[in-house]
């Protein structure tokens, strides 16, 4: 006993040998998903969108007027800009290296802490354009300043030549930096010339001052219509041009675009923004100096916040007491809208810049677009009378909707709103779409963020429901948790359930993989067969099987639902006697949305476990369901005695 006691001992010894000192860019290479999201296809496009945001912060700044977006065989990208260039002159700090070699090669350097060389900036970390270079086997730099031109090649983040003085240049200025990811991290990922093109026509939009020269070479784009091989991108109207073209022929409840501009007090930024009402739904983009804030934040509450109490003061001006019932959802739900602001020292929610978070933008957006939209209303007293009345329209039939213990379907011309957090889909066809319900909204959010907008609808839950097998009649019909789910399902309970009107084909209870998550899924299946038994008999209730385990080797990713499928895995599914990371998912909302799509939402990969109870085991089902959900607790501990030898340590969650 006393060996095995020191053998494990020595096994599980930890000093100061185990600890690692990453240095340079060798984190970057490590773990690339800290610092650009992940390896997939969309973070694979952020490495062109960090080289891009450099120059469109020169351009920005007043110091470019035109950058150049150039794609080529060999998964090369080539973007070039006509402003400063960045500094080569030896570093105050690191003399024995230029400025240019300190910017590429140390995570949180570069010219855009301070504020003097960048008023506003959408680079504001200093790790863009060395995580890139970090990421590249190949990523080539030219600069011309003062009329000379300066090279420098690096692979994987670290230099293969010294800084090369090419000599005098006339007529040139700027930067110009060529790079190709690397093979042994994103594997035969290839950039996607349509995606490079939108993203290029949509900072075009951002900054009218800016001139996007796009180019790419013929043979990337068999196929490709829609993908043009060389194009210059200049829109004088902003947003406004942008607007107008994503909303095309929709059905508008007024004919004209609000749009504007306005600066923030005290030279703290300005915003820009493009609106329009549309009856049958809309959408809002926003980004801060440039980048897309995908996830919203405290500018967007800002332009909720202007709206909300800009329609509201309306309707108190022309009399109309029901403009009082009005919410936020009322007025931006149909509203199609594009806001971008430009501030210092933005403050955003990780690297990849996907959501604002500085609290001050609210007060900032509120107070620059209160004011303008308010005078837009007094401008056009009809169009404002037709917006109030709309938007009171849709908060009464929210309000119906609310008090009503059934909802229909949407109809084909308006879109109604649905039941507490619910995202819905917009396919009409019942039977072709799916609900998941999912524990809590940051598992909502990857979620919403994964699904397909036409068929998968999304309903965050706030942990664990109440269990309807012990909980008395007055305690159902309160919650509002199940009464947000049976609005959503549509189809009614008890006497009053009506098959034809359920919304959905598919109920796929998604939770997370760990006990938790196992309860929360005991408890909505004890819901659907006790108060809804007709959608568990009609084959409608399933359970999402996510992963609990992520195995990585290099560019190869494979994914592990448990322990033994983990250790299968590791021996089966890499090669041997290299390295392979593990990583345990904490839960859905820890999931980047590519991983939760690709392996428990996408119906092509998925595998969903029906959830049945077939009328000959009916009395047996019963049974169990009230021993183990019932109010007699004595009876669950009967189970687990009953079962204890046979658990392992396996089969704990520890």
């Amino acid at each position: 006993m006393n060996d095995l006691f020191e053998a494990g001992r020595a096994e599980a010894a930890y000093s100061a040998k185990d600890i690692e000192v990453l240095e340079g860019l060798e984190p970057v290479r490590r773990r690339p998903g800290m610092y650009i999201g992940g390896t997939d296809e969309g973070p694979f496009h952020h490495l062109a969108a960090e080289i891009l945001d450099n120059s469109m912060d020169e351009a920005v700044a007043g110091h470019a007027s035109f950058i150049e977006v150039a794609l080529a065989p060999g998964n090369l990208l080539t973007i070039k800009d006509n402003g400063r260039g960045i500094p080569v002159d030896p570093h105050p700090k690191f003399k024995s290296k230029s400025a240019l070699e300190v910017i590429l090669t140390t995570l949180h350097s570069g010219g855009k802490f301070s504020g003097k060389a960048y008023a506003t900036s959408g680079g504001l970390h200093g790790v863009g354009s060395s995580v890139v270079n970090a990421l590249s086997d190949l990523f080539e730099v030219e600069v011309a300043r003062e009329r000379r031109l300066w090279k420098q090649s690096y692979s994987q983040g670290k230099p293969l030549t010294k800084l090369i003085d090419a000599g005098s240049v006339q007529n040139r200025r700027g930067t110009a930096i060529r790079f190709r990811p690397d093979p042994e991290i994103f594997g035969t990922q290839q950039f996607s010339p349509a995606r490079l093109y939108r993203l290029c026509r949509s900072k075009a939009y951002l900054f009218k001052g800016v001139e996007i020269r796009w180019s790419c070479d013929p043979s990337l784009l068999a196929g490709q219509t829609d993908v043009p091989a060389e194009a210059v991108l200049h829109f004088p109207g902003g947003l406004r041009d942008s607007l107008e073209e994503d909303v095309g022929e929709g059905t508008r409840v007024l004919p004209q675009i609000w749009a504007g501009e306005a600066p923030f007090p005290n030279g703290a930024g300005r915003a820009e923004w493009a609106a329009l009402w549309l009856d049958g739904g809309g959408f809002l983009n926003s980004y801060c100096n440039t980048v897309p804030t995908v996830l919203g934040g405290t500018h967007e509450a800002g332009l909720r916040a202007a709206l909300l109490k800009g329609l509201r003061a309306w309707g108190e001006h022309r009399g109309n007491r029901r403009a009082g019932q009005l919410t936020a959802e009322d007025v931006l739900t149909p509203m199609a809208a594009k806001l971008s602001v430009f501030i210092r020292e933005p403050q955003f929610q990780g690297q990849t810049k996907e959501k604002l978070t500085n609290a001050d933008a609210t007060r900032l957006v509120e107070a620059a677009l209160r004011d303008r939209f308010d005078h837009f209303l007094a401008g056009d007293p009809t169009s404002a009378d037709n917006l109030l009345a709309f938007t009171i329209e849709r908060a009464e039939e929210r309000i119906r909707k609310r008090d009503e213990k059934d909802t229909p379907r949407k109809s084909a011309t308006r879109r109604l709103r649905l039941p507490g957090k619910l995202t819905d889909c917009t396919r009409e066809n019942a039977a072709e779409t799916e609900i998941f319900l999912v524990e809590g909204d940051s598992a909502g959010g990857s979620a919403k963020q994964a699904r397909n907008r036409e068929t998968q609808a999304v309903l965050p839950l706030r942990g664990k429901i109440l269990n309807v097998a012990s909980a008395s009649a007055d305690k159902l019909r309160q919650n509002q948790e199940l009464k947000d789910l049976i609005e959503a399902l549509g189809c009614g309970v008890g006497d009053k359930f009506d098959a034809k009107r359920l919304r959905y084909g598919r109920i796929i209870i998604m939770t997370d993989a760990d006990v938790d998550g196992a309860h929360i899924a005991s408890l909505l299946m004890t819901f659907f067969y006790r108060e809804l038994p007709e959608l568990v008999r009609g084959g409608h209730l399933y359970l999402a099987q996510p992963p609990l385990y992520r195995l990585t080797q290099g560019a190869k990713s494979v994914y592990a639902m448990d322990d033994a499928g983990l250790a299968r895995l590791s021996k089966s599914a890499f090669k041997a006697g290299s390295k392979i990371e593990v990583s345990r998912f904490k839960g859905l909302g820890e999931m980047p949305p590519a991983a939760l799509k690709e392996t428990t939402m996408d119906p092509k990969k998925r595998t969903l476990l029906k959830v049945m109870a077939p009328p000959e085991t009916r009395a047996e089902t019963n049974t169990m369901v009230e021993n183990l959900m019932g109010r007699r607790p004595e009876l669950r501990f009967q189970f687990i005695q009953d079962r204890a030898r046979s658990v392992t340590v396996a089969d704990l969650d520890v």
